[in-house]
């Protein structure tokens, strides 16, 4: 599908490209029983996990006799009660390339949290005294807690159970490796006046949604299994289900309800396994709810990544050739781990898409510590951060204004590059053409805004405080070329209103408010006359979920589709109805009109017809779409900061982001993504720091230990837009929800280089190592 409107004509748009209320806005701020935990389903057993103390151990002897005779404890359930099939968590299009390494519960543990029973109980409390009361004696191993050592050859095995599929080499802890390489690298590098190589390092992060995850289940009437859940992937959890159980798909009905944020948090099944065995089991409800500090220690955090860039450059700045190696942390379990490695290389390295030669290549390695998984960003951030930092470092000993060497270099509408090809999500993506690109306007605004042209190399000093100035570019994708799917069902009822059924999660974005106005926009319609319904694999048609910025690309695709296709047969019957030729007839308003007379026909009136006493027929129709290409958005971001010398303090003074995102289908809304990713990202770089115990514990687990940021902890944060119109997105748009997360870290570490000459190449930034770095400077 290529639309060839003119960004000329986006004001003929009367339904998208506008800031309306989100459908299900009154429902969530007057406090509707609208998430999994506001569920309340007769007779539910509560479910508690216990949890290994030891990052890396084996179960030796379980006994839950004593938990048993706790008054309101129903069941307990080990390994031994469990079929040992091995899945991935991870929610992906299948056959998912995530190793499958995970067992519901294994006579080995492989991290401090790492689930070792199941205790059902009548009450919550109940089944908190029954999990306290199981006693578990272990076998304490050896454990990698530092992910650089994680291959050496005395490094104990994680991963040496036999049933593992899809690890790399489980021998060496590796759980996936990738490598590619385009043109000859060390010729290119011969023909460089300039090489410069560097080190990055990006920790971990916590995804810190503000709905911890919830789990339901329960059998129906007629002995379908349901599963009420807290997910980004509806329709992956069931088929990770029905393989961990051996249960049909078609007996597995899965819900999601509104969700409280997941920013890749939910792209996995965390609670679904242990809710269900106890159903199974017992033939009862049963509910789980995560406490922030298992939320934390035993879903999923952001993959720490250490980058070794080697970029090498003409006098003039051009630059001929970038060698990117990595080592990436997935932590207990592998889901996940080659997709993000992969992300972070090929949403980077094509913006800068002149070079001669480029290398990509690196390892994710097994740990003693929680599972890495799905994040905003994909991995992104953490290639991102090593790459513009050093290209930066390359400008900067050339002589040249960094973001001079960066316009220089980057990718223009109309261009390519052989990483779109290369580089997929698992595997091979697809060739394509940036169709729209207003790069080069966002850093002109982002510029202004800043005041670059008169700040950067001037450094500003009152006191013992310096301020500087950084910036960053970043370009993301859509979705996933010719994996992410998906569905939308649209049907018309008598009042002329339409049913929009769609298997697209919303995750709090307002994505089923965005899907409502892009079938509003081509039915003609007022969008609170689409009534909206999403998320259950027994109602609504398929989708990959939500995940790699694809809803508004891709299911909205599938939207505009459905709708054309209702159109049309509305269209028909009132040419038959009005008996006039359908080419002579327009929708308009909700009503069917004729070009040529002055005959029309309502929505209401037709529909009402069909129903009772014209034909009879249910105007319907199911439309799917499948991305032949992954469009990407474009930033340009810039950071100014100032830095107490004596302390090392950093303060965020502001901080500007300017998107090409095509054409914005709910202003507000997209705003509102990219407002809060950056957010997201100021936080990493200087607040969020997971910290862990010498034994693996993790010590930042709740909101009292681990800062994330308020609004007082930041300056002016100015966001907006570069309309541009993507021809193959609806009604030109493409993805905004992940980008703005890539760009804060390395902005942040140029502007901190700009004010005190020190380079910090490992975030989050420390104000200690900041004070001793530039103490040394001074010396």
């Amino acid at each position: 599908m290529t639309d060839t409107l003119n960004t000329k004509e986006l004001k003929r748009f009367a339904a998208v490209n506008r800031s309306v209320k989100k459908v299900d806005g009154v429902a969530l701020v007057t406090g509707q029983p609208v998430y999994t935990d506001d569920f309340d389903v007769p007779g539910a057993l509560h479910v508690k996990l216990v949890r290994s103390p030891h990052a890396h151990a084996i179960i030796k002897e379980i006994d839950v006799s004593r938990a048993l005779k706790i008054p309101g404890v129903v069941t307990i359930l080990t390994y031994k009660d469990l079929p040992r099939i091995p899945f991935t968590r991870a929610g992906q299009g299948y056959p998912e390339p995530s190793p499958y390494d995970t067992f519901v519960l294994d006579r080995k543990v492989r991290y401090v949290g790492d689930p070792v029973a199941i205790v059902a109980a009548e009450t919550e409390k109940a089944a908190r005294l029954g999990a306290k009361a199981v006693k578990v004696e272990y076998e304490v191993l050896d454990a990698v807690l530092d992910f650089e050592q994680a291959t050496n050859e005395d490094a104990p095995i994680i991963h040496d159970e036999p049933e593992a599929i899809g690890i790399h080499d489980a021998s060496k802890n590796i759980a996936a490796h990738f490598e590619m390489e385009i043109g000859n690298i060390d010729e290119a590098l011969e023909s460089c006046d300039k090489v410069i190589t560097r080190t990055y390092h990006t920790k971990t992060q916590l995804h810190a949604m503000m709905e911890p995850h919830a789990s339901i289940s329960y059998f129906d009437p007629n002995g379908r299994l349901t599963v009420i859940t807290s997910t980004q992937v509806p329709f992956h959890a069931r088929r990770i289900l029905s393989r961990i159980f051996n249960i049909p798909i078609g007996d597995i009905r899965v819900i999601k309800p509104r969700i409280g944020g997941g920013f890749g948090g939910k792209q996995a099944v965390h609670l679904e396994p242990y809710v269900v065995a106890v159903t199974l089991k017992t033939k009862r409800p049963a509910r789980l709810v995560f406490d922030r500090s298992e939320v934390s220690m035993s879903t999923n955090i952001r993959h720490e990544m250490k980058y070794t860039v080697t970029v090498g450059a003409t006098s003039d700045g051009k630059i001929k050739v970038i060698d990117m190696k990595g080592l990436s942390n997935t932590g207990a379990y592998g889901e996940h781990a080659l997709t993000t490695f992969m992300v972070s290389g090929s949403k980077t390295l094509p913006i800068y898409n002149k070079v001669e030669a480029v290398r990509f290549s690196g390892d994710v390695v097994y740990t003693n510590l929680p599972s890495a998984g799905a994040y905003r960003g994909y991995g992104a951030p953490q290639g991102l951060f090593a790459l513009d930092c050093t290209i930066d470092e390359l400008a900067h000993e050339l002589g040249f204004d960094p973001l001079v060497v960066k316009e220089k270099n980057s990718i223009r509408e109309g261009e390519s590059s052989p990483i779109f090809r290369i580089m997929g999500e698992g595997r091979e993506g697809v060739d394509q053409i940036v169709r729209s690109c207003k790069l080069q306007e966002c850093i002109d605004k982002g510029k202004e805004a800043i005041g670059w042209s008169e700040k950067r190399g001037k450094v500003a000093r009152r006191g013992n405080k310096v301020r500087g100035i950084g910036c960053a570019i970043a370009m993301q994708g859509s979705g996933i070329a010719k994996i992410d799917m998906g569905a939308a069902t649209i049907k018309m009822n008598e009042d002329g209103s339409f049913n929009l059924l769609l298997g697209a999660t919303d995750l709090g974005t307002g994505s089923d408010t965005i899907m409502a106005q892009i079938a509003a926009e081509v039915l003609e319609v007022d969008y609170d006359k689409i009534k909206v319904y999403s998320s259950d694999t027994d109602m609504t048609p398929f989708d990959t979920g939500a995940y790699a910025s694809s809803t508004t690309y891709v299911s909205g695709n599938a939207v505009r589709k459905a709708a054309e296709m209702v159109k049309e047969r509305i269209l028909e019957k009132a040419a038959v109805y009005l008996e006039e030729p359908v080419e002579n007839l327009r929708v308009k308003n909700a009503k069917v009109v004729s070009l040529n007379t002055d005959r029309e026909v309502t929505y209401e009136e037709l529909c009402t017809k069909l129903f009772y006493t014209f034909e009879q027929e249910q105007i319907a129709a199911t439309a799917s779409y499948v991305g032949e290409e992954s469009p990407p958005p474009f930033l340009a971001s810039f950071a100014e900061v100032e830095v107490d010398l004596e302390t090392g303090k950093i303060e965020l003074v502001k901080f500007v982001s300017y998107a090409d995102c095509g054409t914005p289908l709910n202003p507000v809304q997209a705003l509102g993504q990219l407002e809060g990713a950056t957010v997201q990202g100021i936080g990493w770089a200087l607040f969020e720091d997971v910290i862990y115990g010498k034994d693996g514990r993790m010590l930042t687990n709740d909101f009292f230990t681990y800062k994330i940021p308020t609004r007082m902890d930041y300056g002016k944060l100015e966001c907006g837009f570069v309309d541009s119109y993507e021809p193959t997105g609806p009604f030109g748009a493409k993805s905004i929800a992940e980008i703005g997360i890539d760009t804060p870290i390395p902005a942040i570490a140029n502007a901190i280089y700009d004010a005190t000459g020190v380079r910090l190449r490992k975030a989050p930034f420390n104000s200690e190592e900041l004070f001793f770095e530039i103490l040394k400077k001074e010396v």
